[in-house]
Parts: C-alpha cells; structure tokens; sequence
C-alpha cells in the first residue's frame, strides 16, 4: 500500500531525510518512530502530498505522491500533529465540510459523517463547537475527518500527543479498531504506543531508516545484552565484589538499599543465559538471604536508545 524509495529533502542546509526507504503492506498497522527532529513528519508530508521530496520515489495505493496527488489524496486520511480544525464550526457542520471537500454529497454524505460520529464517539458532542472541546474529543474530530471518506490507508502524526492516560487509551482503542480494516501509518515517539498499538515498527534517526521489524524482532536485537536485578540481606561491599567475579558479568550497579537491611543491585552481563542462576549459586555459597531475583530483557526502549543515540 505504501512504497517509499531513496526519499531525501531538504530544508536549506539541514538534510531531513537521507535516503529513506521502506515499504508498508494492506493491513498493518506500522509505527513510524524516531527522536524529535528524526525526520518522521517530513516524510508523512511527502506521503500525504503536502511537499515534495527533493528526490527518491513515494507511491501510495499504487499512485506516485508528486505526478498522482489527487489520487494519492483520494486514498489516504490524515491527521497532523496539531489537527486543522475550525473551532468556531459545530462537529456535524466541520464533518459535512470535510466530506464535501473530498466530493461527497446527498445521502452518500449524511451516512459517512453518521458513521464516522459513531464509530469515533462523538454522538454527546456532535452539536458542540469543536472549540468547546477538550483535547481527547478533539483528536476524535480530527480522526472523524481522516475517516469520512472511507479512505484505505490511514496516517497520523503523533495522535496522542498532549493527551490524558485515559485519553490516550480511548485512541489507541480507535486506531486498533480502525487497522482491523484499513492499512495505518502512525508516526510517534512514544514507544508504548507502538506496543501497544503496532504490527510493525520503523525507526528513523537522522534522516535514515535504522531499524524495521515487530516489537517483538526489535527487542531480539537487543536481545544480546540483558541484566539481572537482584536483592540481597548482608554486606553490600563485599556482595558487590562477588556478583561482579562472576563469569559473564560486565557491571554491576548498587540500586538502592531497603529499610530490612537488603541492598538492591542490577547485574549487567552478556548474552549468558544462566547468569541469574550464578547469582543465586553466589547467595547460597556466601549464605546471603536473597529477596529478589529477576531476569531483564532487552527492551523497546533499549533498543530503540542503542540505535537513535
């Protein structure tokens, strides 16, 4: 559905994209991730039609974004960062004018914009200024609008930025439901939304892909490096110097000590897959009484901080 080739652009001096490349297929749900700057919303301006890239090539549900904009236009709903709303429109007035600019009219008009109320849960609000409005309710309108033309693919610039928890779950519930059917592009910095969320994720740094794959495949990369957090009654120095002689062990770092006498330490060791059960052999040796003992994995943001640093 979406094919991005050798994308680069420009703003003056400062290269934002470096050759980007990647491909998103019918039906996934792909996070776009990468660092502020990274050069995440310069590409969904590309894919949308709002610029052009200096070079390389984009083509969305088979049509090229520079020679087949309104085509491209026709198959994509998008919702920006800070989505264009008219605040002084009711709800139902702002989704009428937004199906009408993408050619809809008479009935076929009246059953999106009721479809899109519903499904994005605007009914107690669809008579209220979109400015009376808080954040949360806001984005719905926003997605209500990316959604009214029935379009196939789905691209949102950080949806949930500036939201509640509990905002930020209700959108995240509508993007799922959303991606059971439409192919979505969702550009973020936040990573428990991509797991939350995501089939697949791409991260971008610098202006380059560094990274594509599942969460879960993501986190494998990582999966070299792991640690160890354990919690240990008896002399901290000297428990310290033990954990640290074991075979494997890279670092270790004293946490915290608690109110019972135990000091907290977090074992950083290589790819061994028995270094928690080396420090356990350590506390029985010494006669330590261990009161935690936990086997960390590579996480997404792990990885992502390896490859974005």
């Amino acid at each position: 559905m979406i094919q991005v080739d050798n994308l680069t652009k420009s703003y003056g001096s400062t290269k934002a994209l470096k050759g980007v490349s990647f491909s998103i297929n019918k039906g996934e749900i792909v996070g776009f991730l990468g660092p502020n700057g990274a050069g995440k919303s310069t590409t969904m301006k590309i894919l949308t039609c709002y610029m052009p890239a200096d070079s390389g090539t984009a083509s969305v549900a088979g049509f090229d974004t520079f020679s087949d904009g309104l085509e491209v236009r026709r198959h994509i709903g998008y919702l920006p960062e800070s989505a264009p709303l008219y605040t002084d429109m009711p709800v139902v007035d702002f989704l009428k004018f937004a199906g009408t600019m993408h050619g809809l009219g008479g009935r076929r008009l009246k059953e999106r914009v009721a479809n899109v109320i519903d499904r994005t849960g605007l009914m107690s609000a669809v008579s209220k200024n979109i400015g009376e409005l808080s954040k949360g309710y806001r984005q719905r309108v926003g997605l209500a609008q990316a959604l009214v033309h029935e379009p196939d693919i789905l691209v949102l610039d950080e949806p949930t930025s500036g939201l509640d928890p509990n905002q930020i779950i209700e959108i995240r519930d509508l993007i799922r439901e959303i991606g059971r059917e439409k192919t979505v592009i969702l550009s973020t910095h936040i990573l428990p939304e991509v797991t939350a969320t995501c089939d697949r994720a791409i991260i971008i740094s610098d202006g380059k892909v560094v990274a594509s794959g599942t969460p879960h495949e993501l986190m494998q990369k990582g999966a070299g490096r792991h640690s160890v957090t354990v919690t240990i009654r008896g002399p901290q120095k000297e428990i310290e110097h033990a954990l640290a002689a074991i075979p494997g062990v890279d670092t270790v770092h004293a946490v915290e000590t608690d109110n019972s006498g135990g000091s907290r330490f977090q074992v950083n060791a290589a790819s061994s897959q028995d270094t928690a059960e080396r420090v356990y052999f350590a506390c029985v040796e010494n006669r330590w009484v261990l009161t935690e003992l936990r086997q960390d994995g590579a996480t997404l943001e792990d990885v992502f901080a390896e490859l974005t640093r």
